[in-house]
């Protein structure tokens, strides 16, 4: 795809300074731009890469005066950052505006599908499957049986959605990733071997969700594991049957859930945590990476350490941590010199 700086300052509202009419076709960094990319400066730290970067345009604050001359085209913003972002935006909905049926596809006669859907190549829609509009199901997806799914979602290359899950309104779901498997639940018998617990219940991923490549949310023993409205996960990322998870929180990769663990709203939980079952976190908590929650934690909690703790609390502890060897080697020079004045006073 190619653009002039003309349709880009269009979008932008922004002012050019150079020629308008001067093409496109890809994104760079400032210092890596060559002809034909766009690019944007918004840290002055950047500055000098301006004057010696071969990109087409760069786009620039509005208060930005070059010292000397540029060969580029500028788009002058109020916010280059800001700008720069909704361009990426727009080229991605640009990029992914993809509509039609490709063949190879299977969707069951029952299946109904809003307008302008887009249906990749090896994709199997099951029956009663009921999809909003504009949505993008890319190749060698599956989506099971009474799978509702809202408008403007798009599910990625090779996500696996099982049968009666719930996907709202603009999600993404990307490559990789299973939603609706069933939740770890076994019960030994009288023989010490176990046997698989029925899983009965659903899944439910409110509006405005995202889901990284290779994450797992599994479906409820009964009910549902509700993921609510603006949550965000990151790249393989296991959540377990029955959690729910509130909105606006955000979970970053290799954490996991386990079952009927409920998280609030607008928590913030670093990589590589992990998570207990059966436990609340209550909303705006904060765990910092590689934490071990085992107990419920309050709102506002702000928690690190396996098994966590409070923040502040770890990083005071932490400098001891790092001493015992010398706080040891002190407490036994001390002992010995206790045992030798009580030896000389004997």
């Amino acid at each position: 795809m190619k653009f002039t700086a003309k349709q880009i300052a269009d979008i932008l509202e922004g002012e050019i300074v150079g020629n308008p009419d001067v093409e496109v076709s890809q994104l760079a960094k400032i210092e890596e731009g060559n002809t034909g990319s766009l690019t944007f400066l918004a840290n002055p730290k950047y500055n000098s890469f301006i004057y010696i970067t071969k990109a087409s345009v760069v786009i620039v604050n509005k208060t930005f005066t070059p010292e000397k001359e540029v060969t580029s085209t500028l788009i002058k913003v109020e916010d280059a950052y800001k700008s720069f972002s909704t361009l990426l935006e727009y080229y991605n909905q640009v990029k992914n505006n993809k509509t039609g049926r490709e063949n190879p596809h299977f969707i069951a006669n029952s299946a109904k599908i809003g307008v302008n859907e887009y249906i990749g190549a090896f994709t199997y829609v099951g029956e009663n499957v009921v999809l909003g509009d504009n949505v993008k199901i890319y190749p060698n997806s599956y989506i099971g049986d009474n799978v509702v799914i809202g408008d403007n979602t798009t599910i990625f290359a090779g996500v696996k959605i099982y049968s009666e899950t719930t996907i709202g309104k603009n999600c993404k779901i990307h490559s990789g990733s299973v939603v609706g498997s069933d939740g770890f639940g076994f019960a030994p018998d009288e023989n010490g071997e176990y046997k698989a617990v029925p899983q009965t219940g659903n899944v439910i991923i409110e509006d405005n969700v995202d889901v990284g490549s290779n994450s797992t949310i599994d479906r409820a023993t009964l009910g549902s594991t509700i993921i609510r409205k603006g949550v965000k996960l990151d790249n393989q990322i296991q959540i377990a049957h029955n959690v729910e998870i509130g909105k606006n929180t955000v979970i970053a990769s290799q954490s996991g859930v386990a079952g009927s663990t409920k998280i609030g709203e607008n928590c913030m939980i670093g990589g590589q945590v992990g998570i207990v079952g059966h436990i609340s976190i209550g909303n705006n908590v904060k765990i910092q990476a590689q934490s071990g929650i085992g107990r419920n934690l309050k709102d506002n909690d702000v928690v690190q350490g396996s098994p966590a703790f409070g923040y502040a609390d770890y990083n005071k502890s932490y400098v001891h941590f790092r001493n015992l060897p010398k706080i040891a080697s002190s407490i036994h020079k001390i002992e010995k010199e206790l045992n030798t004045q009580k030896t000389s006073n004997e």
